[in-house]
């Protein structure tokens, strides 16, 4: 039994329309890997079924490893915006000077919200190097005031 490159080409475009209706972003790599072999098969031409069979579950899960080890959406998830209520009153050092209407930067000893350093404003002038405590957090900003 023969199948035919343009088989898996069908197949793989249905596994990858299957994704809209199952979303969650891993048939499409099987459906990619059925593409590939429709691809491998056009160019080398004649396959055996058990060759096929192994080189679409192998590159299927390839592309699943690295999607999930490489270009994963966790990995670049941003915490910006969440939770902001664990960074009320954490307490961090001045390391840029903060002035009314004036920007500074704040360091952490561990990271917050994903970072250590954070720009900061503040509603009276504080010098660098002065201990801070975060009041607020003002859209990509911590608002502090003196600890």
């Amino acid at each position: 039994m023969t199948i035919e490159w343009w088989y898996w080409a069908i197949g793989g475009i249905l596994l990858i329309l299957l994704e809209l209706a199952i979303p969650a972003f891993f048939v499409i790599w099987f459906g990619l890997g059925a593409l590939l072999v429709a691809g491998v098969l056009l160019v080398a031409g004649e396959l055996s079924l058990t060759t096929q069979l192994l080189l679409w579950t192998l590159a299927s899960l390839a592309m699943v490893v690295l999607w999930f080890r490489v270009f994963s959406p966790l990995r670049h998830r941003t915490l910006v915006g969440t939770a902001d209520g664990e960074v009320i009153g954490e307490v961090g050092l001045l390391v840029g000077a903060v002035a009314p209407f004036a920007r500074g930067k704040v360091r952490f000893q561990r990271p917050i919200l994903g970072a250590e350093e954070w720009a900061c404003v503040a509603e009276a002038e504080i010098a660098a190097g002065e201990r801070v405590r975060v009041v607020s957090i003002e859209g990509s900003y911590l608002k502090v005031a003196k600890a």
